[in-house]
């Protein structure tokens, strides 16, 4: 398995890392006080085309492959986790969904103006009393005629304020249980949608997050993606598309608490010697760089997996839960190490701290993950090929059947 960057690659990077350290790191400090996510940077992203990234041309994206999304989240999430939210759930949870799940209509209408980043995505599939319990889901949908009439709310729905599409998970047969699961393409301007954000979050406090809300949406039938009953099955297949993206965003915090933590070990001399030469501040850093590279080595592992078209189910989900614990674990000795100052948002490490805690809860709670890695050594669970599966890369391009929206 070759992880040696491409140079297109490396171009790539250099160019997210140049737009991160001018546009986003400069302004953070003020944006998170104010919990303000700047729009310009929607429109940057979309210029710099990092709403498409592993988007086939022939869909409005460019075509480059899945680790190259890893570099895009990583580079992002060095300057603050909001963004490589945003791109996480617009690319990763509904983006790469309607790749994968999506009729040719639907593609042409909602996945060409994402791709293209004149319309953003986002993903509804958690409600007040169902998280990790998918099954527990409240929302309906009910077919009436040539629609589905939608009932219920979901809950910390990242871009809920911003996204013109959202993918959105109901029962249209709860005796079913997760069999009777179906996903809908719902428009923010259908009547009877609405949507609320919500205030007072610990981290990530320049994105958007809060509730949806549905009452009597009338969704019409070509908007089901997939067949009714494919919904838990489209739902667990866009996780393995959004852990992705969040644990190499995760490899990106730990970049960002290495980076600033090696600087302040530099600046700040105790005992007559820079910190760095205190062999407990030491291990710290040491700490750090390994979970970095163990970090990265699993998510361009489960990259590769999803290059080849294979499934990656355990790969991502073990990626997810280490490199979200090391980026935890990072943030945590980034305080340590900066001691007081560490405190304050003088120095942006206690940012990450409050960042860091969030992706060790959503898109399967670290006990999740844990849960899930043992029953596979333990043979209780397998992952079998599913029926749609995202297309391998080198993508084939065939950019006439891109339609203007």
């Amino acid at each position: 398995m070759n992880f040696e960057f491409t140079e297109e690659q490396r171009m790539l990077r250099k160019m997210v890392r140049n737009f991160v350290d001018k546009e986003i790191i400069p302004n953070m400090r003020e944006w998170d006080e104010r919990g303000y996510f700047d729009p310009i940077i929607w429109k940057r992203l979309k210029e710099l085309g990092l709403l498409g990234v592993c988007i086939p041309e022939k869909y409005g994206g460019s075509g480059m492959d899945y680790n190259s999304l890893a570099i895009v989240c990583e580079e992002l999430e060095r300057g603050d986790t909001a963004f490589r939210t945003a791109v996480s759930v617009h690319t990763g949870l509904n983006s790469m969904t309607l790749l994968q799940w999506g009729t040719e209509e639907q593609k042409q209408k909602y996945l060409v103006p994402q791709a293209k980043g004149e319309k953003i995505g986002a993903f509804g599939l958690t409600e007040p009393g169902a998280g990790s319990d998918v099954a527990s889901l409240g929302t309906t949908a009910v077919k009436d005629g040539d629609h589905y009439i939608l009932n219920g709310s979901k809950t910390w729905i990242s871009l809920c304020d911003v996204a013109d599409h959202f993918i959105v998970f109901a029962y249209t047969d709860k005796s079913k249980k997760h069999h009777g699961i179906s996903a809908f393409i719902v428009e923010r301007t259908m009547p009877g949608f609405s949507s609320k954000s919500i205030k007072g979050k610990l981290g990530i406090r320049s994105g958007n997050t809060g509730e949806l809300f549905f009452d009597q949406v009338r969704v019409p039938k070509e908007n089901l993606l997939g067949q009714e009953g494919e919904g838990f099955k489209i739902a667990m297949s866009a996780l393995d598309n959004g852990r992705f993206t969040v644990a190499a965003g995760a490899v990106g915090l730990i970049m960002a608490c290495l980076e600033e933590s090696v600087k302040y070990c530099h600046e700040r001399k105790t005992f007559g010697k820079e910190i760095g030469k205190h062999q407990l501040v030491q291990q710290m850093i040491a700490n750090m760089e390994a979970g970095l590279q163990m970090s990265r080595l699993l998510v361009y592992r489960a990259g590769e997996l999803k290059n080849k078209g294979l499934r990656n189910t355990r790969e991502t989900s073990l990626a997810k839960w280490q490199a979200c614990n090391f980026a935890n674990k990072a943030a945590d000795d980034a305080v340590q190490i900066h001691g007081a100052y560490g405190y304050s948002n003088e120095y942006p490490v206690e940012r990450f701290l409050r960042n860091s805690k969030a992706p060790v809860i959503y898109e399967g709670t670290r006990e999740i993950h844990t849960i899930m890695q043992a029953e596979y050594v333990l043979g209780y669970r397998e992952d079998k090929p599913l029926n749609n599966m995202l297309p391998a890369w080198p993508f084939e391009c065939d950019k006439e059947t891109v339609t203007d929206s």
